[in-house]
This record gives C-alpha cells, sequence and structure tokens, in this order.
C-alpha cells in the first residue's frame, strides 16, 4: 500500500553542518534537555506520557528559546505515531486542513496516531483554530500547539478545553551556561576542537543578557566564535549584532519601533501616530506594539502620570477584545496619550539603579527589626524586635531603617517635577520631616 504520507521520515531530519548552532545543539532526549524540571523531573506526568508514547494534546506556552520546538522534536524522535510539524507562519490552513484528512484516513484504516505540531500556534486566528476541533474530538490527531502568547487570549477556548497546557519558563543563567558549555564541548555538532580560549566571565556575560533564550544565546556564542579568542569586547559586540539577527523583518522592524517610542517621549504626536500607522499597514504584530506602549508607559512616563500605564493596558485588552481594524484605533489613542502625557524616568532609574546595587554583591540579610516573627523560636532569635508599626505614629510614618545597614541611606526614587511626581516629591519631603521628628521623639 502507498504510504500515506510518503514525503514524511520517521525520525527528525538531522540538521546539516552548515546550520546555525542553535538548530545543530537542540537537544535529540529527554536526558540532554536543560531546564523545565517541574514539567520534566523524573516521574513527571508530561515526562511519562512522552516516555510512554501516550501523549495526548497539549499547548507549550513560554518566551522564545525555551524549549518549546525541541521537545517536539524529542517527542517525534520517541513516537510511533505518524509526525507533522508546520509553523504558523509559514504555512497555511489549508495544508493543515490537508493533513488531518489524511490523518483521518490513516486511523480508520489502521487506527494509527497522527501528531500534529504547530509552531506558533497563536498565529491562527480563533476562525482557523475551529478547523481543528473535530479532528482533535474525534482522536485522529493530536494536536501539539506552540505559542508564546498567553493561550487564555490565544487559543480558542474549545480547544484549550481539550488540551493541556504546559508553561515553560524562562531559563536560569545557570542553565544558559550549562547549554553554552556543551556546545563549546561538543566536536560533532558544536563548537569543540576549534581550539576557541574563552576568557573568564564571557559565557557568563551571553547567559545573563540573553533573559533566558537559548537560541538568542547560542546564536551569540557562534557569531562570537568567528575570533578565535573570545573576550568580552567580542561578546558585547555579538550581542549588538545577534539582536539584527533575530528581527523578524530586517533592520527597519527595530528602526520603525525606535521611531514610535521616541517620539513618544519627545511628546510629539503627529510622529507618534505616523510611525504606529507604518507599523501597523507595514504588518507588524499588534500585540508587539501593544506590549511596547505597556512599557512605555512605565518607563517614560511613570508616576508623572499613573494613568498612563491603565490607558496602555486598557488598548492592550480593546484590541484582544475588537481585532483589526478597530482594534487599531485603541493603539493610536494609547500613542497619542503617552505623547502628551507629563513624562518622567524616574522609577525607570530608580529600578535600574536597585538592580544594579543586587547583581554588584548588595545583598545583606534582611535587618531584625523588619524580619516576619511567626514562631516563639523567632521571636526569641530577636526576629522583628524593634520594629515600629507605622499605624501607631504620626501619620504613619516612622523613622525605623529598612534597608540593610551597608545601603543606609541609599536613595534610588528620585521624583521630578512634571504632573504627579511634583506632588509626590512635595510628598516626600514631608515624610522626610516626619522621620526627622519621630526619631527626635524616640532619643528623649
Amino acid at each position: 500500500m502507498k504510504p500515506l504520507f510518503p514525503e514524511l521520515e520517521p525520525h527528525p531530519i538531522e540538521p546539516s553542518k552548515d546550520a546555525p548552532l542553535a538548530d545543530r545543539m537542540r537537544p535529540r532526549s529527554l536526558e540532554e534537555f536543560v531546564g523545565q524540571p517541574k514539567i520534566l523531573a523524573p516521574g513527571s506526568l508530561f515526562r511519562k506520557a512522552i516516555e510512554a508514547d501516550t501523549l495526548r494534546s497539549v499547548i507549550l506556552w513560554g518566551p522564545p528559546g525555551t524549549g518549546k520546538t525541541t521537545l517536539a522534536t524529542i517527542i517525534a524522535r520517541r513516537t510511533r505515531a505518524k509526525f507533522v510539524s508546520f509553523s504558523a507562519v509559514l504555512s497555511g490552513i489549508k495544508e493543515i486542513k490537508e493533513v488531518m484528512k489524511l490523518a483521518e484516513h490513516h486511523r480508520r484504516a489502521s487506527g494509527g496516531r497522527t501528531i500534529l505540531f504547530i509552531d506558533e500556534i497563536h498565529r491562527f486566528n480563533r476562525a482557523q483554530q475551529d478547523a481543528f476541533l473535530p479532528y482533535v474530538e474525534r482522536g485522529d490527531i493530536i494536536l501539539i500547539g506552540a505559542t508564546t502568547e498567553n493561550p487564555s487570549f490565544e487559543v480558542n477556548a474549545a480547544l484549550l478545553s481539550r488540551s493541556k497546557v504546559y508553561v515553560l519558563e524562562m531559563l536560569g543563567d545557570e542553565e544558559i551556561l550549562r547549554i553554552l558549555e556543551a556546545a563549546l564541548e561538543d566536536a560533532e555538532r558544536g563548537l569543540g576542537g576549534r581550539g576557541l580560549v574563552v576568557e573568564p566571565g564571557c559565557l557568563m556575560e551571553i547567559a545573563r543578557r540573553a533573559q533566558g533564550d537559548a537560541r538568542f544565546a547560542l546564536n551569540c556564542l557562534e557569531l562570537a566564535a568567528a575570533q578565535t579568542r573570545i573576550t568580552l569586547d567580542v561578546v558585547r559586540d555579538a550581542l549588538q549584532r545577534t539582536a539584527l539577527y533575530y528581527d523578524k523583518a530586517g533592520e527597519e522592524h527595530f528602526n520603525l519601533i525606535s521611531a514610535l517610542h521616541k517620539s513618544m517621549r519627545s511628546s510629539d504626536p503627529d510622529a507618534a501616530i505616523y510611525w504606529l500607522a507604518r507599523m501597523l499597514e507595514g504588518g507588524e504584530d499588534p500585540m508587539y506594539i501593544a506590549r511596547r506602549i505597556v512599557r512605555f508607559a512605565s518607563e517614560d512616563i511613570g508616576n508623572a502620570d499613573p494613568q498612563a500605564l491603565t490607558v496602555a493596558l486598557a488598548a492592550r485588552d480593546a484590541f484582544h477584545f475588537l481585532g483589526p481594524p478597530e482594534g487599531s484605533l485603541a493603539l493610536a489613542q494609547a500613542a497619542i496619550y503617552m505623547a502628551t502625557a507629563p513624562k518622567s524616568d524616574a522609577a525607570y532609574r530608580a529600578w535600574g539603579a536597585a538592580v544594579a546595587d543586587i547583581r554588584a554583591g548588595k545583598v545583606e540579610p534582611v535587618p531584625m527589626n523588619i524580619r516576619n516573627a511567626p514562631t516563639g523560636l523567632m521571636s526569641s532569635l530577636g526576629y522583628g524586635k524593634g520594629y515600629q508599626h507605622a499605624h501607631d505614629f504620626e501619620n504613619g510614618v516612622t523613622d525605623q531603617d529598612l534597608l540593610p545597614p551597608g545601603l543606609k541611606g541609599r536613595v534610588y526614587y528620585e521624583p521630578g517635577d512634571s504632573g504627579h511626581e511634583k506632588l509626590i516629591r512635595e510628598r516626600m519631603a514631608h515624610f522626610a520631616e516626619l522621620r526627622k521628628r519621630a526619631g527626635a521623639r524616640r532619643k528623649k
């Protein structure tokens, strides 16, 4: 009998030696897989289903580079079922329907299963996703959907109810470091045997800047490996070039979002609305723009107008509710609001300074006076001793030390004098005066 899937290999085709390092180093088994202990620990339900080849429809939700496609590839290696892989970016619903019909015939003729992997399933709208339902319900296909977006918003509710959602978390720096070290050591698939000299700290710099994205980290390492000696300067140059390498639509994508961001920051609503229209008309993902506007509301406006964050989130929700083209108006309204709002980056600078202190090693223990003391033993050890309950003091302000001793007097948040932050600045000055009074009274 002529096979129903003549174009499919029994296992995934091995990447060529010219393939990107991230593809060559893709784990081939669960034993090689790094990260995601919550869902893949030995004995976990998901791992057992993969190992026993009894998997049912699942949605893999997580940030880029956390292993969604890799897990699908591992499943393809282990399963006895037909395995078909599609990208929602590159494939149309028509092609997938054809495969689903073949899967139906295959099940009726032989009882065999077909696993259908759809990368970036959120790219299909809800009506298109409806096409999967009858085949999933009848058991003709086992669906594995991968998405970077919240399935609650992006996946059809009926389809979601028939699937188990597994959340993949960002990889930790140490996990990224293990992946990079493996790539350097592997002479068959990685960079081993090339005589590379890596200066101390370089791999950790890549791991830290990768923000949990293994693919990004490996692409950066591959760029840096063009030099026989990998230094921090080489790594930093590779990190900049990797950002462009990752661009889905070319350098112009970054130029346009930069223009929108800087137009809003410069309080120019006309320029902001123009660049927004350029991006939407050019086919940019509206949710990417919505995320940038939300970020802008905190980064460039902050407490100068606390309502800005509410407006940004409402615009995102409105687009989810309306879809294009009507939803685009909500993004336009938000962009105009951001451009005309008072500006402050005080919260952004405060956060950056606090994170910088922590990464510099300023991680002293929590002062005893503000520790929790739920047991008698902890109280006897001094936990909570000397704590001043704010509500017992004038205007709820005490003079107790709340930062570790090594950071006493450290100022992170310095509000400006625009919009609501002017009021905050005045209020903070008043608090400072009340602290002085409280301290004076306590010393008497």
